[in-house]
């Protein structure tokens, strides 16, 4: 017999993560309560990059328009060196092709909380701030969790799972005895808003390489606004009270005389470190974002990468709650997200290395040798494609996750099950015109696409599946060529728009089986995959609207957003 809960999910910690976990669950009809020790939003945040595959995950959640209207893209990367600039690539050019956000978003952390907390609240949830996790009790069945209030007054509160968002210094982590190696980097960072001009291209984000680090210039909404972000000069990373005027003549005498700065309004200096914690989940709870990895700024993959965590856990935990799946499914969220956690790790640790290291050797090796390569590298299209796929995470693959099944017969260059499924136009029925593949289909359920072949009756699958029998037509036709899918195929998407099964001729069979052995569905739900001989009337909907959290807490619920 199942305990009664005071909420499904306790989410801990109301930054990017926090609030994607939350708005995930509730559009799924999860009840949600989000806390967060402070006592409001972050007004200066350090994080600004929002990459291509985030921007799907907005346009999903239907606040990617409210990101554009504040943001400002980057369509394209500019290196330079010892006062030259030697390459570019044009962003839009490299993923034209791949999404439909081929470019960097410049938007601040802050920004990005206000848009995930403005959706929040449509769902009728809001953070309560001030409220901090002092124990976890971890049951069969639940969670009891011990919170303080601002007050000091303290309560428990019983709830089915436990999301750690609650950054580097998490609690959560902490609770459950989860260690988190790794060390910090020697180096010191600063971040400064300015208003300036100079040789840096407009509307473009720029890299500029010298002998001890470098500076990255990304443009801001507002005429010549930028944000700096760079490694202080060896002989200003231990000054206390250092102001950005202390720190300009440095970026000048790298940048040359042509760069003017009008006014600094933020200026911040920081530490890094690069950590992953050994576990992502503990029984009942779950570890997301900074709470389970921290690696350098290269790339700005940081903020990206905890909203890819939540994105993840969301639709696992929302089948589970509705009881359509078993527990087990929530095993592949350590098992998928660890390997990009721990690669992501390496791979920004080996360039920032590289980037920052003090020896003499290295720097020469910067900014010559390095620079060289990168201006023949990087102009060839076939690099900016691999690098816009790394860098705007549309690249990653969970081919060796246990949800992932290709069947045999497909060609070596078709997309295969743990990867995302390209993004393309096709049209969904004879006589409509062409769209977004992924924008398309719902979401919340999984999605079965049949290419050259009849479908199997939907009903055989339950309510979980929704099956689209795509036309074949010279448009579709030409689409899926492109992106090397047989024109006689199935694929069976996951709520996130990844491949979870694919084959050449489809067997419903299969897909059945593959819907009860690896997502573990229950017996009981209507949701779950039909016997053949199965009616559309024996599959009856499921769907909740989305709860507000649970009454016993409706006084201490403020606005998420300044």
């Amino acid at each position: 017999m199942t305990a009664t809960t005071d909420a499904d999910v306790l989410v801990v910690g109301a930054g990017p993560t926090g609030l994607m976990l939350a708005n995930q669950l509730a559009r799924r009809g999860v009840r949600v309560l989000i806390i967060d020790r402070h006592a409001g939003p972050a007004r200066e945040t350090r994080a600004l990059g929002v990459q291509a595959r985030t921007l799907e995950i907005y346009a999903g959640l239907g606040i990617a328009a409210r990101a554009l209207e504040l943001g400002k893209p980057g369509t394209g990367a500019n290196l330079w060196a010892r006062g030259r600039k030697l390459a570019r690539v044009s962003l839009g050019e490299a993923g034209s092709d791949v999404t439909a956000f081929p470019y960097i978003l410049v938007l601040g952390q802050d920004d990005n909380e206000r848009i995930m907390g403005e959706r929040l609240r449509e769902f009728g949830l809001s953070v309560q701030w001030n409220t901090e996790l002092l124990a976890l009790d971890q049951k069969p069945d639940r969670v009891v969790a011990t919170l303080r209030d601002s007050s000091g007054a303290t309560r428990s509160v019983s709830v089915a799972w436990v999301g750690g968002c609650d950054g580097a210094r998490s609690t959560v982590r902490d609770l459950c005895g989860i260690t988190f190696p790794g060390a910090p980097y020697e180096h010191v960072f600063f971040v400064a808003d300015v208003e300036a001009t100079g040789q840096m291209v407009p509307d473009e984000v720029n890299v500029y390489l010298w002998r001890d680090g470098f500076h990255l210039f990304f443009p801001m909404r507002g005429k010549d606004h930028w944000r700096i972000v760079g490694i202080l000069p060896t002989a200003l990373r231990n000054r206390p009270d250092l102001n950005f005027e202390q720190a300009l003549p440095h970026v000048q005498g790298e940048l040359g005389k042509s760069l003017h700065v009008g006014s600094c309004t933020w200026f911040s200096t920081y530490r890094i470190h690069h950590r992953a914690a050994s576990h992502f989940r503990k029984g009942r709870c779950f570890l997301l974002g900074d709470a389970a990895h921290i690696h350098s700024p290269m790339g700005a993959q940081g903020m990206n990468t905890g909203l890819q965590d939540a994105y993840n856990l969301a639709w696992k935990l929302g089948l589970v709650l509705d009881g359509t799946c078993g527990e087990a499914l929530l095993d592949s969220y350590e098992g998928e997200r660890i390997p990009v956690a721990q690669a992501l790790l390496h791979s920004t640790d080996r360039a920032f290395r590289l980037i920052v290291s003090d020896n003499w050797l290295a720097g020469l090796f910067r900014t010559q040798v390095l620079a060289r390569v990168a201006k023949f590298v990087m102009n060839r299209r076939s690099v900016q494609r691999r690098a816009f796929l790394v860098v705007s995470q549309t690249g990653i693959t969970y081919r060796n996750s246990a949800l992932s099944e290709s069947m045999a017969g497909l060609p070596e260059n078709a997309p295969r099950a743990g990867d995302r499924f390209p993004w393309m136009k096709l049209r969904m029925k004879a006589g409509e015109a062409p769209q977004e593949s992924i924008p398309s289909l719902d979401n919340t359920r999984f999605n079965l696409l049949v290419f050259g072949q009849s479908a199997p009756d939907s009903a055989r699958l339950g309510e979980l599946v929704q099956v689209h029998e795509v036309p074949r037509d010279p448009d579709n036709e030409a689409a899926l060529t492109r992106a090397g899918i047989p024109l006689r195929s199935f694929y069976l998407l996951r709520p996130d728009g990844y491949i979870a099964l694919c084959g050449v001729d489809l067997d419903g069979g299969a897909v059945a089986q593959y819907l009860s052995a690896r997502l573990h569905l229950t017996s009981d739900n209507p949701k779950r995959s039909c016997t053949p001989s199965a009616s559309r009337g024996d599959a009856t909907p499921r769907r909740s609207s989305a709860r507000t959290v649970s009454p016993a807490f409706p006084d201490r619920s403020t606005s998420v957003s300044s």
